[in-house]
């Protein structure tokens, strides 16, 4: 079945911006529809105001609503009408009877041509009703055409007239429950359309401003993150696949950040992974090589068993036969619990060590062991520590037990009653410096770091009770503590040594 291709993070981010985007594009959009009418609903309200306010002053000052009675109300009542630029006053038949526009509030009325222009209702231009009867019906026209929406309650309308914006507001007029008649107010209210259009650009000029930061911030993303990102799927995936392209991850290194620090430790597991399989092939070809011999020697005693009659032949086969099964048996052991140890020693933790106390420890279990097995070796301790915190490493106390269990095995494996093992411990500047010496024949071997390879074959009569890993896993478990150690003869007199170098904990 065919993958299914993923969305790289890059495509994710910018479809969830362009999501959101599109999300508040659509808020801002009803947003910007509601302000003009919510702005001009306000307006509305105070026009409400002002026509109750001057309905009031009718019934208080009982006017005549008639041409004469609503100019000498205009004259009177300036102070009510000043915020507006026109006020008309109709009667119950839709004809113009007052006009704020005709009458000049400033008391300059007969400065003014009796020829003035009106505009009605619907922004369409008519003459006062004073100058020719043919203004009058344009003017009944208009205002019996917008009564025809009037359902007995104030009527907003909002239009655009010389581009000008207009807020007009069209009220009946009722006196002791009676209708006589209706009352127009006008307002040029500009700053409506300029408020409206103040956010529209303060909108788009934000949009724009997060876009460009959006898209400054994609393309660090993309350049800083998501390519080195990439670079490290593509490198992994061509491990994975064992693909003979050379993917170049080291300038990734440089950098002194999470993506840098990320790709060093990639690379590095990887290394280590590689390592680990390789020793793992390496490993399983030895085993295999050293079974191999025994498992020849075991298939000739066996068939040699059957076909021979002599009972000392037979226990002679017999004995040989053991052997070799000892041989597989411990080299299967000791590989499976290698296996097992180098697994843990991945997941354990180090800790503050103190060497000599260790060292004692391991001693007197050995020491016991050699009491109950009749066996006159002795093994012996001598520190030099000048410093109160020489002793000090940092450990894995069971491994370091390991270590010296191991060398004292090897130790004991080449001695003979009545000699001694000594192990000694020195402190240097950086180091402790600790070393095991026999009293046995030595190494015969020109190199003796030899000794430390996997399935070492130079060995004691005891041969079956060891399988050559024993020194292999002590020269893994130093290196993994930051050491080194080294074999050689000991020099003007007989025996051997194994000197291990542990960085001191500081």
């Amino acid at each position: 079945m065919r993958q299914k291709k993923t969305a790289s993070i890059l495509k994710k981010f910018l479809l969830f911006n362009l999501t959101t985007f599109s999300i508040l594009g659509l808020f801002t959009i009803f947003y910007l529809k509601a302000i003009q009418p919510n702005l001009v609903k306000e307006r509305a309200i105070n026009h409400k105001n002002i026509i109750n306010n001057t309905i009031d002053h009718f019934e208080r000052l009982d006017v005549d609503y008639s041409d004469d009675g609503i100019r000498t109300f205009l004259l009177s009542t300036r102070f009510l009408f000043q915020s507006l630029d026109r006020v008309q006053f109709y009667d119950s038949d839709g004809q113009l009877i007052g006009d704020t526009n005709i009458l000049d509030l400033d008391q300059s009325v007969f400065s003014r041509s009796d020829m003035i222009i009106e505009e009605t209702i619907d922004g369409k231009p008519a003459t006062n009703k004073f100058s020719s009867k043919k203004s009058n019906k344009e003017s009944d026209y208009s205002i019996k055409e917008i009564l025809k929406d009037y359902k007995k309650e104030p009527l907003t309308i909002s239009e655009i007239n010389k581009n000008d914006f207009l807020v007009k507001t069209l009220s009946e007029i009722n006196l002791q429950g009676k209708s006589i008649g209706y009352i127009l107010v006008s307002e040029q209210a500009n700053d409506i359309v300029n408020a409206v259009k103040e956010r529209k650009d303060f909108i788009i000029r934000t949009v724009f401003a997060v876009a460009l930061v959006i898209l400054i911030f994609s393309l660090f993303l993309n350049k800083y993150i998501l390519e080195p990102v990439g670079l490290l799927v593509k490198y992994s995936d061509s491990i994975k696949n064992k693909s003979t392209e050379n993917i170049n991850i080291k300038k990734v290194f440089v950098r002194d950040d999470e993506i840098g620090k990320l790709t060093l430790s990639i690379d590095e597991m990887t290394k280590e992974l590689q390592y680990r399989t390789n020793r793992a092939e390496t490993f399983s070809n030895d085993l295999a090589h050293e079974i191999r011999n025994p498992l020849a020697s075991l298939k000739s005693a066996s068939e040699l068993l059957d076909k021979t009659t002599e009972k000392n032949e037979s226990e002679k086969l017999l004995k040989i036969i053991n052997h070799d099964v000892e041989r597989i048996e411990r080299l299967i052991t000791d590989y499976s619990q290698m296996l097992k140890d180098e697994a843990s020693l991945s997941r354990e933790k180090m800790s503050r060590i103190d060497l000599i106390e260790v060292i004692h420890n391991v001693v007197d279990d050995f020491k016991q062991d050699l009491t109950n097995q009749n066996k006159k070796i002795e093994i012996k301790i001598k520190e030099k520590i000048s410093s109160k915190n020489g002793k000090y490493i940092l450990g894995i106390e069971n491994r370091l037990e390991q270590v010296i269990a191991n060398l004292l095995d090897n130790s004991i494996s080449f001695s003979q009653d009545n000699q001694k093992i000594e192990i000694s411990v020195e402190e240097t500047t950086k180091n402790l410096v600790m070393k095991v010496k026999d009293e046995g024949p030595g190494f015969s071997e020109t190199s003796p770091q030899k000794i430390f390879k996997r399935f070492y074959s130079n060995r004691p009569k005891s041969f079956g009770k060891h399988s050559g890993l024993g020194l292999n896993i002590v020269k893994n478990i130093v290196e993994l503590h930051k050491g080194t150690i080294a074999a050689s003869n000991r020099l003007n007199t007989k025996g051997a040594q194994v000197e291990v170098l542990l960085p001191k904990f500081s």
